[in-house]
């Protein structure tokens, strides 16, 4: 049992990283071949395409995988599924109509709008498809979910590279190898199901999708809010400076983005045996704060390294155009380390199953860094929202310092909640 769940980790890990390595390559054909401008209409759209399709969260993995676990009929499991599917596509069509009604108000460029439309095929697709992950997952089988994520990738690579290699500028045409990768995705994830999962007759049950509804919901609020404190700093940014300042900055995020995956990938290693599988409160405890001052320490070494390279690093990825993006890289790259020590302090509500607290915890960080970019990128431009970046994450650590330091005052809460 052991060698199975070191070998689904094993996929799970080697599927992130490869999606990291190869994230950074598109992202830097993209902006040789789109330019500084072009490169800010599409990183603009998928900003809004990522807040819009944390909608389609609705009813995740945290709920329908110990559902499935403690579910071993293979007809129960198919109408759980079923059910969840229901969710998560009425979720994503929600999603999906309301980044069209944020865009009507907007009135962003004609390519930003065709970007944002084929960027959000994803939404309709990702999360509900997704459901057959939840299967995999709840089968310790994660292997074809690993493969069928590369080969869909490869193919937005492939598509990615002969649009560069044509000499292609149309943001739209870029867009549409995202949204092939998703249609991929999908049709291997729903023929691997239909084709492997036990079925049968269905009838729908409203007070089953009231439950999974209710039971999720606060991590689907927490997802949400997520993502809108990591992407509303481009939100507030891009119509406050030019094409040229925003794609600079936004070409400094991407960097980030993907370094700081690197963290969930240290903590999805780490917390299975370190913490979620102590059974005493205070050891998981205890292991969340050296896990948490170890990934910090990672975390600041990767930061240094990106800062002192930051010029060179740009000019690797993005090309004379972007140089502009080498001071906010450093700056912002220093901050970055913060999100590693948060990703580790957020081991101990998981661990408590609160999710409740990561709730508060994005709420509170959301609503700083609006705030903040509210009051600063009109004044300070890009280095404004490198600050509402800084900003937001301190806040996210403080918060779980807080937690932590808490839970050390109600140990009965502490156990209760275990």
């Amino acid at each position: 049992m052991r060698r199975r769940v070191a070998g689904n980790l094993f996929w799970m890990l080697a599927e992130r990283g490869i999606q990291v390595t190869a994230g950074i390559g598109i992202v830097a054909m993209l902006a040789r071949a789109l330019g500084p401008e072009g490169f800010a209409h599409f990183q603009y759209a998928q900003a809004v395409v990522l807040i819009a399709a944390s909608v389609a969260l609705i009813c995740g993995g945290e709920v329908v995988v110990p559902r499935l676990v403690a579910t071993p009929s293979p007809q129960a499991q198919h109408r759980l599924l079923a059910h969840a599917f229901s969710l998560r596509i009425g979720g994503a069509v929600l999603g999906y109509l309301l980044m069209c009604g944020y865009l009507l108000l907007q009135r962003p460029a004609a390519e930003t709008w065709a970007a944002a439309l084929l960027l959000g095929i994803a939404i309709l697709l990702r999360e509900p498809f997704g459901i057959v992950v939840a299967w995999m997952q709840a089968h310790t089988n994660n292997r074809p979910n690993t493969l069928f994520s590369l080969a869909s990738l490869a193919v937005k690579a492939g598509l990615v590279a002969a649009l560069f290699a044509a000499g292609t500028h149309s943001v739209p045409g870029f867009a549409g190898a995202f949204a092939a990768e998703a249609v991929i995705l999908a049709g291997l994830l729903a023929l691997y199901y239909l084709t492997h999962a036990e079925r049968g007759p269905l009838r729908y049950d409203f007070g089953l999708t009231r439950e999974l509804m209710r039971n999720g919901a606060l991590f689907w609020v927490s997802f949400m809010l997520m993502m809108g404190a990591r992407r509303i700093d481009q939100l507030v940014l891009q119509p406050a400076v030019t094409l040229a300042d925003f794609g600079a900055y936004a070409a400094c995020m991407q960097i980030l983005d993907n370094y700081t995956v690197v963290a969930t990938i240290l903590a999805a290693g780490v917390a299975p045996i370190y913490v979620y599988g102590k059974a005493e409160f205070a050891t998981a405890r205890a292991n969340i704060a050296r896990i948490a001052i170890g990934m910090t320490a990672i975390g600041l070494c990767g930061a240094i390294l990106i800062a002192i390279g930051a010029p060179w690093i740009v000019q690797l990825l993005y090309g004379h155009a972007f140089s502009s993006s080498a001071s906010l890289l450093r700056a912002a790259a220093v901050s970055s380390t913060l999100i590693f020590a948060d990703v580790g302090l957020t081991l101990l509500p998981v661990y408590l199953r609160r999710p409740e607290w990561i709730a508060i915890k994005w709420g509170v960080v959301f609503g700083v860094t609006l705030a903040f970019d509210l009051v600063t990128v009109p004044a300070y431009g890009a280095w404004g929202a490198v600050g509402g970046y800084t900003a937001g994450n301190a806040v996210a650590v403080a918060f779980g310092l807080w937690l932590w330091r808490r839970s050390r005052k109600a140990p009965a809460l502490a156990a209760s909640s275990s």
